[in-house]
């Protein structure tokens, strides 16, 4: 009895056990996983306005962008700004992330390693502070993204990885907006259709057609296309004409011969349409992918015209070109939608779009383009990534109908300044924004505050102006010389005059090439990637080897600061003693490793100083080969007194563009140091008393480029 009662204590104490350590497990579950981010990931791209996240290591590069100093813009790299705020260190860890309001200025500066951009305003901000837990705050253990990083819409189990590709290519399911029935309804629609697909995005299925097709609620409906002629007439008649501006309108006879007959053959394929057709959803370029089925007017809309024992054999697919690879930019055509232009002209300009969107060869290795137009208010026809080449391009152009109102180019330019150029519209980040603004006439508000916000934004501004004022209209313009105000003064790269509405087509290539020719668009330049740097490195035997490798970490320092490639900084380095020896030259090496390797390897060399000579040998083999857009910097290291005189070689230097900065160190003179140095010498020379102590003028140096670059006039 006595052992029954034992044994049955036994069982329960050991049930209790194995439950005790049963819970243990489920709370050791129950912990918080901490998701993790790449270095790139901004914090626009993240929906959650709160998080706990871990960065990896190597976060402090300098292509991570970053905006302002504590509160950061949202389009700066979450990790990045982490660093930056002393958070973390470049080896990674946890943080924790909180959005809040958009601020009127973001303040650049340069901390723990990694150099922040001004930025006048933006939408949307964020702080980031370490990462531990709040009580009573539940943080998510999965991020939402707003863009590519979305979770896409989940399939059935048995759809295969190549349905997923199709969707995400089409975009026909829409994954933000439609329901996994409705996305696949739609998929089935396009599956079974007969136009073409791309070998190398889909492996076609060969389907027979029902007789009988069962209805699809999510099948779009046809639409009717009506002519233009009667669209722009209704539009016409709906507002009264600004009377600020005279409206330049013409008879049918005045039309160049060219645009009417454009014009005509336009609208004979207008009326050639067929009534009926099924479209894709707009906001993406799925046109690379799948073509549109039109259906023949009078059939039914179900009616394939196969029999029920035929297949749909997919007709060979017409080559997309990618796009021109040699004029990778996002472009914004800012269109004058105001009622002086008058519906012809507004006609001649719908055509000198579609001339241009053909000579640039749009597509996605190359250009993408979009349209804002602009009359009382600016609105968007399509942005960047609503289509993929030059034909479906042309073919929203057609489309667009008249705004009318006045002629407000400068509220125009704000618009496209905060809201064109987002990642959510296609803006590609490492393409050059410009934006192309076509005037008729004159604004009717002024342009030169928003123009030069849109600049410092990093966008290009062209002007094309069509018939400007005349002696008597004059008088009516709001703001003169508002071309001049508006755009970089480079000799006219950036503004076009054109007398005529009719001599609009002639330059049409003369823009397309500015356009492409990325290394004259310095507008979109920084102070990190648009300078030619030369290094002059005194080698004096007073140096000493050890000394000499210090300057060497204080130069690689330096390099490490600046984007560098052969479009962005090039880096050159001389060392001098009696003699000059040219270590490497602007054109050696395109990337930053190459370049702080090469830096690595300079022997010193050991001798006398002979600093105006070398002043003279880094001007003639570094500098003569400087690219003209790039600002030409010079950076002389020395530890003593110069053996020969630098005035004259100096003031030959600053003459040649050459903004020189001087680093004494030790024994050097200060009276030299300030001949070498430009002008206020102040802020361009710079003295330490010992090798060690170099590494702390590496933030002044590299504030100073910065200040001078985004104070010196780029309008």
């Amino acid at each position: 009895m006595k052992a029954s009662i034992i044994a049955t204590f036994f069982a329960l104490f050991l049930t209790c056990t194995y439950a005790t350590k049963e819970a243990t497990k489920k709370n050791k579950k129950a912990k918080l996983y901490v998701p993790e981010l790449d270095c790139d990931i901004k914090a626009g791209k993240i929906i959650n306005p709160e998080f706990i996240a871990k960065c990896p290591p190597g976060c402090q590069d300098i292509k991570y962008r970053v905006y302002g100093t504590d509160i950061y813009a949202s389009f700066s790299s979450v990790c990045s700004a982490a660093i930056h705020s002393g958070t973390i260190d470049n080896s990674g860890g946890k943080i924790l992330v909180q959005k809040v309001a958009g601020q009127s200025g973001y303040r650049g500066s340069f901390s723990n390693g990694i150099r922040s951009l001004s930025l006048p305003r933006w939408r949307e901000s964020f702080i980031v502070s370490e990462g531990k837990p709040k009580k009573g705050v539940t943080y998510p253990s999965t991020l939402e993204y707003s863009s590519s990083k979305s979770s896409p819409v989940k399939a059935e189990s048995k759809k295969s990885a190549q349905d997923i590709k199709v969707t995400r290519n089409t975009d026909i399911s829409n994954a933000s907006e439609k329901s996994p029935e409705q996305a696949d309804a739609l998929r089935k629609e396009y599956q079974t259709s007969p136009g073409p697909v791309p070998a190398t995005q889909v492996t076609t299925t060969m389907l027979k057609p029902t007789t009988t097709p069962e209805p699809i609620s999510t099948t779009p409906k046809p639409t009717t296309f009506p002519a233009t002629t009667s669209t722009t007439t209704t539009i016409t008649a709906a507002k009264p004409r600004s009377a600020v501006h005279r409206v330049r309108d013409i008879g049918p006879s005045s039309v160049h011969p060219v645009y009417s007959a454009v014009a005509a053959a336009a609208s004979s394929i207008q009326r050639q349409q067929p009534v009926a057709a099924f479209r894709k959803p707009a906001g993406s370029p799925v046109h690379l992918a799948l073509e549109t089925d039109l259906w023949k007017p009078g059939s039914s809309l179900f009616d394939t015209g196969f029999s029920s024992k035929e297949e749909l054999n997919p007709k060979p697919l017409e080559p997309v070109s990618q796009g021109n690879p040699n004029c990778k930019v996002d472009l914004s055509f800012l269109i004058d939608g105001s009622w002086s232009i008058g519906k012809r002209r507004f006609q001649i300009q719908k055509q000198f779009l579609s001339d241009v969107a053909q000579a640039l060869d749009v597509g996605v290795a190359g250009p993408l383009m979009g349209i804002v137009q602009y009359g009382d208010d600016p609105s968007t026809e399509f942005n960047l990534k609503t289509h993929a080449n030059s034909r479906d391009v042309k073919n929203a152009i057609e489309k667009i109908p008249q705004k009318g109102g006045r002629s407000n180019v400068g509220k125009a330019l704000s618009f496209v300044n905060k809201n064109f150029f987002l990642d959510t519209n296609g803006n590609r980040g490492g393409a050059p924004n410009v934006a192309i603004v076509l005037v008729d006439g004159w604004p009717t508000d002024k342009v030169e505050e928003a123009s030069r916000l849109a600049r410092e934004s990093g966008i290009n501004i062209f002007f094309v102006t069509i018939e400007g004022a005349d002696e008597n209209e004059k008088q009516n313009v709001i703001e003169p010389n508002f071309v001049d105000k508006a755009v970089c003064r480079t000799n006219g790269f950036y503004s076009i005059n054109v007398p005529s509405w009719f001599n609009l087509r002639k330059v049409v290539q003369t823009l397309v090439k500015r356009v492409c020719d990325t290394d004259r668009l310095a507008c979109s330049k920084t102070c990190l990637n648009s300078a030619d740097i030369g290094i002059v490195i005194d080698g004096s035997s007073s140096v000493g080897t050890g000394n000499f490798r210090t300057i060497l970490q204080f130069v690689a320092n330096i390099s490490k600061e600046f984007e560098i490639s052969d479009t962005d900084t090039r880096i050159g380095a001389v060392q001098y003693t009696y003699e000059q020896r040219l270590e490497f030259g602007f054109d050696k090496h395109s990337t930053k490793q190459d370049v702080l390797n090469a830096i690595k390897r300079i022997n010193y060399w050991s001798g006398g100083t002979s600093t105006g000579a070398a002043i003279n040998y880094a001007s003639e083999q570094l500098f003569s080969k400087s690219k003209p857009n790039k600002r030409k910097i010079m950076i002389l290291i020395t530890d003593g007194r110069s053996y020969d005189d630098v005035r004259v070689p100096a003031m030959t230097a600053h003459q040649n563009g050459v903004i020189a900065y001087s680093v004494g160190i030790a024994w050097a003179a200060q009276d030299e140091l300030e001949s070498i140095a430009t002008d206020p010498d102040k802020e361009h020379s710079f003295f330490v008393d010992e090798f060690d102590h170099l590494y702390r003028f590496v933030p002044r140096i590299i504030q100073n480029i910065c200040t001078e670059f985004n104070s010196q006039p780029r309008n």
